[in-house]
């Protein structure tokens, strides 16, 4: 049979020689380089948990030592089990308590009568992954503390069934007026404004976002209407699937763009005019002009002929200060923006 080669450091507390030899052959039998420290009281074997220069992999605890008593030893396994997975060694007469302990932390119990070889390497390599796993998620979970409490965008979590808020950033605190206690009695829909999002495909086309992002228009404590850009993405929350909202204020960048939608209006309003309207008198000037050229016109042709020009040059005076006046206000309209 092939052992084990992964060098594991088992910290054994076992006041009873015999079952701490056995543990010791047990554990050979299946791995090849088993790092076994044994003691047999617990406050030796307190400062090497604690010591910042001894890791170990897992510890083999047994239930019944000489030095304290059961009701303090499972109070010590809670601040163990945080750091290193721990199996409970026990009896048949200690098995109760031994059951009692896996709500404390304990990743497995062994009675010792029934430990093989076998049994008690599964054990060992079950807690050690199971105990990684856990702190894993623990690392996960306060990264994800981290990132949320510190995103400055407004965050929160809500629950897809029920609709209602878990929990919620500073920044949304901050941003929106409402307590967290104010957050976390209210659902995410009641944020939002009723049909006030008929447009809301408009305006993610005119802000270029993508299709799994949203335009919702949100009320603020002190009554105030905000246009939002809406994330939604999935996560595991407390053990279920919740989903974390980023929301990003775009109130000023939608009234810009709105205000730049008025001013290209404007402008192709002018361009049409420069076009069309300017080209309608300036062609009559040009064809009286024409006409007055050949010198054949008595002096009431002239007369008449004068009277279109002062007449095309008055309509074409109106034309360019009505197109002045649009382009002034296009532009006021702008600056006022910025």
């Amino acid at each position: 049979m092939k052992r084990d080669e992964r060098s594991i450091r088992v910290l054994l507390i076992e006041d009873n020689p015999g079952d701490a030899l056995l543990v010791e052959e047990y554990l050979e039998e299946y791995i090849l380089r088993p790092d076994l420290k044994h003691v047999e009281r617990f406050q030796k074997a307190k400062p090497l948990i604690t010591d910042g220069n001894e890791n170990y992999d897992i510890i083999l605890l047994d239930l019944t030592l000489p030095d304290i008593s059961k009701e303090q030893l499972i109070e010590n396994i809670k601040h163990l089990a945080v750091e290193y997975p721990v199996v409970i060694l026990t009896g048949y007469s200690d098995l109760e308590f031994a059951v009692k302990s896996l709500s404390m932390g304990v990743s497995d119990y062994l009675v010792k009568d029934t430990i093989s070889s076998l049994v008690l390497y599964k054990s060992v390599l079950y807690s050690i992954e199971r105990h990684r796993f856990i702190r894993s998620l623990r690392e996960s979970e306060k990264r994800y503390m981290d990132l949320f409490q510190l995103s400055p965008a407004p965050m929160w979590v809500y629950d897809p069934e029920t609709n209602a808020i878990l929990d919620v950033n500073e920044a949304a605190i901050n941003h929106y007026g409402y307590s967290k206690e104010e957050f976390l009695g209210m659902t995410q829909s009641a944020l939002c404004v009723k049909d006030s999002n008929e447009d809301a495909a408009e305006k993610i086309e005119a802000l270029g976002s993508a299709s799994d992002r949203t335009i919702q228009s949100h009320r603020k404590k002190n009554g105030t209407i905000i246009n939002v850009e809406i994330i939604n993405n999935y996560i595991y929350f407390k053990a279920c699937k919740r989903v974390i909202v980023l929301a990003t204020d775009v109130t000023e960048k939608l009234a810009h763009l709105e205000a730049i939608e008025l001013q290209n209006k404007q402008l192709r309003e002018i361009a049409w005019m420069q076009s069309h309207v300017v080209r309608a008198p300036v062609s009559r000037l040009m064809g009286i002009i024409d006409l007055m050229k050949t010198g054949e016109l008595d002096m009431a042709e002239k007369e008449q002929m004068l009277d279109f020009i002062f007449s095309s040059a008055e309509e074409l005076d109106e034309i360019i200060r009505d197109i002045s006046a649009k382009s002034e206000e296009a532009f006021s309209d702008l600056n006022k923006e910025k």
